[in-house]
């Protein structure tokens, strides 16, 4: 009996891993229920679909994926007809693959938000939970168009910030090359020079110090990479654990500049989807559960699963997302005033849009600020080297 790797949220929201032995997903998916979890995602941990789900495609081919199913279920062709025409009309291969699965499982009597989870590579969370609540909502199409929205917006946040940085990248690399280099192959061949200097205990503190640093990178540098290496790895297992995950969600909040940037842009994401969900007429309570996926961040995630629970409560959407701490205080109030005019479909909507233009203009002044930062950090880091190996010339020409 094959095993399933699961991930499902409890009825307060809490995020559970496992794995469970059973026949079928189906089998797997009505245990989950039983034990009264929702489940976000089911795969099989063997090679055959493991394979399968290992396959990733585009943004962009994904894109067009959604919008052209979205535009076949709308002219009133059924699902499997659709994914069939799509299949023999896709000129990616590994999309072609993906869809063929997905109708063999719709076939075999899987919905289509659980034929995606087969897929997480090319299927995000976020996606199949929209794409579940369209079924059930009756919205489908509208919900692949928005998925669709939502992926191109996502691919176009990556490609501007990527963008963005490219040039601090750059300098930060070329700094790092430009002073190893220095210091491994320029500097070792002053130290016959500077030798007579040393011995007499005449040498700059400086100077000393560089040539300390060269010969220990000479003779223990194999030593130091496996030890940087091992703290590297020792260190990404333990962030890729559930508390380490954690820890790296807050730090991300809490960086100088670069914390708010990322904040906005998640903020902007849950606002986005969440107006969207309320619009295709599901309850508020179930759209806070799906939106939470989308910040990405599981520090916001908790914070917007609690606010769930106190509406559920009877109270109010903004009070616990203010008393969070997380959100902006204009957007907290924002939502409280929508919450009394009953638009807030409508304000969310406006809120991603303030959002993302904010962060846009932050991220452009961060990054104007950076790259001379970075540049200064770069000629400072040399001239040391050459204020160093310049002492002692200097010195023994003042001292003759």
């Amino acid at each position: 009996m094959p095993d399933f790797a699961y991930i499902a949220r409890t009825s307060t929201g809490q995020r559970v891993e496992g794995v469970l032995s059973a026949g079928t997903q189906r089998e797997v998916l009505s245990a989950l229920s039983a034990k009264d979890l929702f489940p976000v995602q089911v795969k099989a941990t063997g090679g055959k679909v493991k394979q399968a789900g290992a396959l990733k495609v585009r943004p962009q081919a994904m894109s067009q994926f959604y919008i052209q199913l979205a535009a076949l279920l709308r002219s009133g062709v059924p699902l499997l007809r659709s994914l069939e025409v799509l299949g023999r009309q896709s000129a990616n291969p590994t999309l072609h693959k993906i869809v063929d699965d997905l109708h063999a499982r719709i076939t075999e009597g899987d919905s289509l938000a659980e034929a995606m989870g087969r897929h997480p590579r090319a299927f995000t969370d976020l996606s199949r939970s929209i794409v579940r609540a369209g079924g059930e909502g009756g919205f489908m199409e509208e919900a692949l168009e928005r998925v669709a929205k939502f992926t191109d917006q996502q691919a176009e946040l990556k490609s501007r910030v990527m963008g963005a940085l490219a040039y601090p990248i750059f300098l930060a690399v070329f700094g790092v090359s430009i002073v190893t280099v220095l210091v491994i192959f320029f500097v070792p061949k002053f130290e016959d020079l500077f030798a007579r200097l040393r011995a007499k205990g005449e040498l700059p503190v400086l100077t000393d110090w560089l040539l300390f640093v060269s010969d220990g990178v000479h003779q223990y540098g194999l030593l130091i990479a496996i030890v940087v290496a091992g703290l590297v790895l020792f260190a990404r297992q333990r962030l890729m654990t559930d508390e380490g995950r954690w820890f790296v969600d807050r730090w991300r909040l809490k960086l100088p500049q670069a914390g708010t940037i990322y904040r906005n842009l998640a903020v902007s994401r849950f606002c986005r989807v969440l107006g969207t969900l309320l619009a295709g007429g599901v309850p508020i309570v179930r759209s806070l559960k799906i939106s939470s996926d989308s910040t990405g961040n599981r520090v916001l995630a908790a914070a917007i699963n609690e606010a769930a629970e106190n509406i559920t409560a009877g109270e109010s959407l903004a009070a616990p997302l203010g008393a969070s701490g997380h959100f902006p205080p204009n957007v907290v109030e924002m939502v409280a005033v929508a919450e009394q005019s009953n638009t807030l479909e409508t304000v969310l909507t406006n809120i991603a849009d303030s959002l993302e233009k904010e962060t846009w203009r932050r991220l452009d002044l961060f990054v104007r600020l950076l790259e001379p930062v970075m540049l200064l950090i770069l000629a400072s880091a040399v001239l040391v080297i050459v204020v160093a190996l310049m002492l002692p010339m200097l010195k023994s020409a003042m001292a003759m």
